[in-house]
C-alpha cells in the first residue's frame, strides 16, 4: 500500500521519501475537472519515482490526466521531481518568477550560487577543512533536481487558480525561501501553506548571497500575513500532518525565534563568528547537510540583530565577527 491519506475534498497528501532526518515531504493530488494537479512532488530519486508510480497506479491516475504540478518554493525536496513528473506526464509546471531564478542560480547553466554561499560561509568562519565539504554538498544536489522542466508558468501574488471545486488565491511570503507561495481557498478555508509554517519542527530561515536582505525580518512578517487570514478548517504543510490552528502555531514560531534571537545575542559579549554562534546554538557534530542549514539560519539571526543595531559586525581580518552593542530586550 503507498503511502498516502485522503482528506476532505479530495485532497489526497503522498508522504515522498527524502534521504534527510526529515524522511518525508508533503506532496499534494487535487482532483481537478479534465484531471489532477499536483503540489510539490518531492525530490528526485530512485525511491521517490518508484513511489510515484506506484501511487498513481493505486489512484487509478493516468499520468496524461495530470496536467499542473504547482511548487510552492524552489527547495530541492519540493522542486527536485518537476521534470521528470514533466517528462512523465506532459503538464505544466508553476513557480514564482523568483523562485525561478534562484533555481537557475542554484542548478542552472552558468550557476553562480554554490561559489558564493561557499565564500559567505567562509567569510563567517567556516573552517578550512569544512570548505571542500561544503561546496561537493551543495554540488551533489545536482542529480536530485535532474532533469530540469523543459518550460516553467509562472505564479504571482493574487493570482488564482482551480482544481475542482476548490479556488486558491496565491500569497507570496519570503524567509524559509524567497517568494515562497502559499495557496488559500477563501471558501472552503484551507490553506496549502509549503514549508513557511510546520507543526512541531520550526522551518530553517536562511540568509543567502544577494537575496533577501533580512529573511528573518520577512520570515516574521509572513507569519503575521497567514495568521491575519483567521481561522482555517485545514492546513496543509510540506512537512509533517495537516492541521488546523494556524495562529496558534504562528505564536509559537514567533516565541521560538524571540527566545533564539535573546540567546544569539547573549553570546556575543567579545568578537564571535558566526561560526562559532552556530556551533554553540547548534553542536558541534552536525552533518555537512545540518551545517548548512544551521550555518545560514545562524547569519540569518546575526543579520537581523545587526540591523537593529543590537549588535555590530567588524572584520578581523577576512572574517567578520559580531559582538553585542545593546542588550536584546526580548
Amino acid at each position: 500500500m503507498a503511502a498516502f491519506n485522503h482528506y476532505e475534498h479530495g485532497i489526497v497528501r503522498i508522504k515522498v521519501p527524502v534521504p534527510f532526518p526529515l524522511q518525508w515531504v508533503n506532496a499534494y493530488v487535487l482532483r481537478d475537472e479534465d484531471g489532477y494537479v499536483i503540489v510539490d512532488p518531492g525530490l528526485n530519486t530512485e525511491q521517490a519515482r518508484e513511489l510515484w508510480l506506484e501511487v498513481l497506479t493505486e489512484l487509478k491516475i493516468e499520468p496524461q490526466q495530470i496536467r499542473k504540478t504547482v511548487l510552492t518554493h524552489h527547495h530541492p525536496d519540493h522542486y527536485g521531481l518537476a521534470g521528470w513528473m514533466q517528462e512523465l506526464t506532459n503538464c505544466e509546471i508553476y513557480l514564482s518568477p523568483a523562485g525561478y531564478a534562484l533555481v537557475k542560480r542554484l542548478w542552472g547553466e552558468g550557476e553562480t550560487l554554490t561559489d558564493e554561499l561557499c565564500a559567505l560561509f567562509a567569510e563567517h568562519g567556516l573552517p578550512q577543512d569544512k570548505h571542500l565539504l561544503m561546496y561537493e554538498h551543495m554540488k551533489g544536489f545536482v542529480p536530485l533536481v535532474s532533469p530540469q522542466p523543459a518550460e516553467v508558468k509562472y505564479l504571482e501574488e493574487g493570482d488564482v487558480w482551480r482544481a475542482g471545486d476548490l479556488s486558491f488565491r496565491t500569497l507570496s511570503v519570503s524567509g524559509h525561501a524567497y517568494r515562497h507561495l502559499i495557496f488559500l481557498d477563501e471558501q472552503h478555508r484551507l490553506m496549502l501553506c509549503g514549508d513557511h509554517v510546520l507543526p512541531r519542527i520550526s522551518p530553517n530561515i536562511s540568509y543567502l548571497p544577494d537575496e533577501d536582505p533580512d529573511p528573518l525580518h520577512s520570515y516574521l512578517q509572513g507569519l503575521d500575513e497567514l495568521a491575519a487570514c483567521g481561522e482555517l478548517s485545514a492546513v496543509y504543510p510540506g512537512h509533517r500532518d495537516p492541521f488546523r490552528d494556524l495562529t496558534g502555531r504562528v505564536n509559537e514560531l514567533k516565541a521560538h525565534h524571540e527566545r533564539r534571537l535573546q540567546q544569539t545575542a547573549e553570546l556575543l559579549q567579545q568578537p564571535t563568528t558566526a561560526y562559532e554562534v552556530c556551533q554553540t546554538m547548534f553542536g558541534e557534530r552536525l552533518s555537512i547537510h545540518q551545517l548548512r542549514f544551521a550555518m545560514s539560519e545562524t547569519i540569518a539571526h546575526l543579520v537581523y540583530l545587526q540591523r537593529r543595531q543590537y549588535i555590530r559586525a567588524d572584520k578581523r581580518g577576512d572574517t567578520t565577527v559580531y559582538t553585542s552593542m545593546t542588550p536584546y530586550p526580548g
